[in-house]
This record gives C-alpha cells, sequence and structure tokens, in this order.
C-alpha cells in the first residue's frame, strides 16, 4: 500500500492557510491532531488532516464557535446543517446592520439626538403586529369625529405600509420616516385638517363618496389601464381603437353619477382634461404659498412613504401630453350637416 505523503506544521500551515501558532492550537484543542508524529516529536499532517484544517479556517472565518466545529469533525452534525445554520446568522446579521445603517443614515440626514436615536432603533425593530397597531393608531386618530363620507377614512387606512422580511436599506429609512411621522400628534392634526378641508366640501364629499372611490380605485382601474395600453402603443386620439377605450371609461364615469353621456358632457369632460395640467401647476403654487396643511406634505407623503416602504410605484407626475390626447379623444364625433 502507498503511503501518503506527509508534511512538516510549517507545510501544512502554508496549505491551509493558517499560522503555525493556530494550527498547534487547533491541535491542542483536539480539534485537528496531527496525522502522526515523527522519532524527534514533531508533528506531521498527511492532505486529509491539512484539508480538515483549511475547513476549520473558512468555518472561523464565518465566525463559527470551537463547539460547532467540533459537533462537525466528531460527526454531530453535518456541513450542510451547519452551514445552513451559519447562513441564517449571517442574514439575521445582515439584516440588523441594515436596520443600523438606515437609522445611521437617517440621523446623519436630520441631524438627530440621542433620543431620536433611541426611538429609530425602536422603530426598526418593531414586530408586524406593533407596526399594524401604529398604523391603526394613527387613522383612528386622524378619523376621529371627522367630517367626511362614512367609509372614507376606512378606505384611506387600506393603503398602509408591508415592510418586507428582508427590507432595504431605502425601504427601513422610508419605514423610520413614517413610523415618526404617524406617531407625531402635529402630523396627525395636519393630515386631519387637510383631509377636513379637502373633503367636506360638496364637491369634496361627492370625490369621497364610496361610488366615486370605488371608481377611482376598484372599477374604473382596468379601464384606465385599457387607456393608458391604448395610448402608449401610440393610437391617434380619433381612432377607432381609441374611440371605443376612452368611450367605455367615460360611460363608466358618468355612471357614478347617474349621468348619460351625452355630446355635451364628452365636450365639457375633454375641456375639464385638456386644463388640468394648467390646474396641476396652479394647484402646486398655490400649496407652496399656502400656510395650511397641503397634500404633498400631509396625506401626499403618507401615501409616498408607503409606497416606498411596499415598492410600488407611486406615479404623482403625468406627461401633459396624455392629458391632451385623452381630451381630443373625449370630444364628441362631429355630426354631418
Amino acid at each position: 500500500m502507498h503511503n501518503q505523503e506527509l508534511y512538516p506544521i510549517g507545510d501544512a500551515a502554508r496549505r491551509s492557510g493558517l499560522s503555525v501558532s493556530a494550527v498547534r492550537f487547533y491541535a491542542d484543542e483536539g480539534l485537528v491532531e496531527p496525522t502522526r508524529l515523527n522519532e524527534a516529536g514533531h508533528r506531521l499532517y498527511d492532505i486529509d488532516t491539512i484539508a480538515r484544517l483549511e475547513l476549520v479556517r473558512t468555518l472561523r472565518e464565518l465566525d463559527t464557535d470551537l463547539g460547532e466545529i467540533r459537533r462537525l469533525l466528531e460527526g454531530g452534525t453535518t456541513l450542510h446543517e451547519l452551514l445552513t445554520t451559519h447562513l441564517e446568522i449571517v442574514e439575521r446579521q445582515e439584516r440588523t446592520l441594515r436596520a443600523r445603517r438606515a437609522v445611521l443614515r437617517t440621523l446623519i440626514t436630520q441631524g438627530g439626538t440621542t433620543a431620536q436615536a433611541d426611538l429609530m432603533h425602536k422603530l426598526v425593530s418593531m414586530t408586524d403586529e406593533e407596526r399594524e397597531q401604529t398604523i391603526d393608531d394613527f387613522w383612528n386618530d386622524v378619523g376621529e369625529g371627522l367630517d367626511v363620507p362614512d367609509g372614507f377614512v376606512d378606505r384611506l387606512r387600506t393603503m398602509r405600509p408591508v415592510l418586507p422580511a428582508d427590507p432595504t436599506a431605502a425601504q427601513l429609512e422610508a419605514w423610520i420616516e413614517l413610523g415618526d411621522l404617524v406617531r407625531d400628534p402635529a402630523f396627525r392634526d395636519a393630515v386631519r385638517t387637510y383631509l377636513y378641508q379637502t373633503y367636506s366640501t360638496d364637491v369634496g364629499r361627492e370625490v369621497a363618496s364610496a361610488r366615486f372611490q370605488d371608481f377611482m380605485y376598484e372599477s374604473g382601474v382596468p379601464l384606465v389601464e385599457e387607456v393608458l395600453a391604448v395610448y402608449r402603443a401610440g393610437e391617434p386620439p380619433r381612432s377607432p381603437r381609441a374611440q371605443h377605450t376612452v368611450t367605455r371609461f367615460m360611460e363608466a364615469a358618468a355612471a357614478v353619477s347617474d349621468t348619460p353621456l351625452t355630446p355635451r358632457l364628452r365636450d365639457r369632460m375633454a375641456d375639464a382634461y385638456r386644463r388640468i395640467p394648467d390646474l396641476t401647476r396652479q394647484i402646486a403654487e398655490e400649496e407652496a404659498a399656502s400656510e395650511d396643511p397641503v397634500y404633498g406634505h400631509t396625506h401626499g407623503r403618507y401615501l409616498s412613504l408607503v409606497a416606498a416602504i411596499n415598492g410600488t410605484e407611486y406615479e404623482e407626475h403625468v406627461e401633459d401630453s396624455l392629458y391632451a390626447w385623452m381630451a381630443d379623444a373625449m370630444r364628441a364625433p362631429a355630426t354631418d350637416s
């Protein structure tokens, strides 16, 4: 039988990537003993033993403790089980580090205090149930005694953050900001005031009604998506396909208020859509100059942060050309003279 080549401790250390003192330490600990000793009492290692030393080095670099390594080498566990356990540990550490990074970045950005650091740490450490309760507390307070149509606040509270099990740093930062905001009495008052001023008027109540909200967020959504698909496909606004799609949308929108889609209503809707870009800019200018709570700093800020946490698109800007295309498509067909 051919004897395997044996290497002195210096060569074993070099081949395994360990120091000589580390090889001695693992031998003294009974983890990886030398293959045998020569006549002078010097330790000799064969290639299999050196491979075990390499494994020990790798596991120690992964912060595996000696007890776990001993169990593996003695057959008390498998390498797959050990690596799976360590992967879970590393992923848990990664999530912790990501949370700390989010706290530190937010503190640096905001110039935070020790008290704020403590609050942010509590926010990122919350359980799913605690986050849910925080959002429920916010909407319960905002909605208490708010003079808006029944069910409107309940619909608003359905738009809520769901932090994934493995959030990105950006998602954590968004949650820190949102969690801090929704606990702030001043922000709650600002959201309540904005909602009251916007949805307690006659027009606002119509917009906040169950029928209108259902059309905006449920039944009307597929119709809007069809219109956008036709627009993005480059169809001319007066083409048969565009006319068919836009007319279906207009009929459904008119039905919300039990209004038949007449040529006159089509033209009125077309004029309204054509004015949207100018009205949007006017509203933005008025909000910038306003001392009252405005959308972008209240409910709009809440929604944008929820979208960032949930990883969903939050499209605040729509190109002006879409409104012009819609206006052209909405105009009543010309009648024969």
